[in-house]
């Protein structure tokens, strides 16, 4: 019973923060969760393309803030390219429905369980294990992620953002090192 108090409280704060910098006219779907996970990291040579927005230096990844004011990254999940919305007040990855599929994860037609709370309501979906989640010269293996029953966007969340040292956002740059 506390446990699900403290992370109803931890999830409404997270959830306040992300609708007070939301662009006027927009709604946004944010699911959290606190999930363990036994996550190991290594560093390989990145072979992914790199988009107009986004470099890979070395160990450092940086992203040009897109015009709607947030930042986007293309990660491999599992081998695929996933389009994610940077999320550092996201506890976990968050992916949508069709990016599962892309990413070889089955999912349950109802999809059921709520996962979190967002500003509509109870957010659902699943629990889901992710063998490999990769962006420039970071991998984590064994990611533990949600899938969304409902958006379109997926979310990189503190799950995998917290294998950089450092997350920094200077001016219309955030630099992943």
């Amino acid at each position: 019973m506390g446990r699900t108090w403290l992370f109803t409280v931890f999830l409404f704060g997270a959830i306040m923060s992300c609708v007070a910098n939301l662009p006027s006219g927009g709604s946004h779907r944010i699911a959290r969760e606190t999930v363990a996970s036994d996550t190991r990291l290594s560093h390989t040579d990145s072979s992914g393309d790199e988009s107009s927005d986004e470099s890979y230096g070395g160990n450092a990844v940086t992203l040009d803030r897109h015009w709607d004011g947030y930042f986007y990254a293309d990660a491999e999940v599992n081998g695929q390219r996933i389009h994610f919305l940077v999320d550092t007040g996201a506890s976990v990855i968050a992916l949508s429905r069709d990016d599962a599929r892309r990413a070889g994860i089955a999912t349950s037609i109802g999809m059921p369980g709520v996962v979190g709370e967002g500003a509509s309501g109870d957010v659902h979906g699943e629990v889901a294990m992710l063998d490999r989640v990769s962006l420039g010269s970071t991998t984590a293996r064994d990611m533990q992620a949600i899938v969304l029953d409902g958006g379109s966007q997926s979310l990189l969340g503190q799950s995998f953002l917290s294998k950089f040292a450092s997350v920094e956002i200077h001016g219309d740059r955030m630099v992943l090192e």
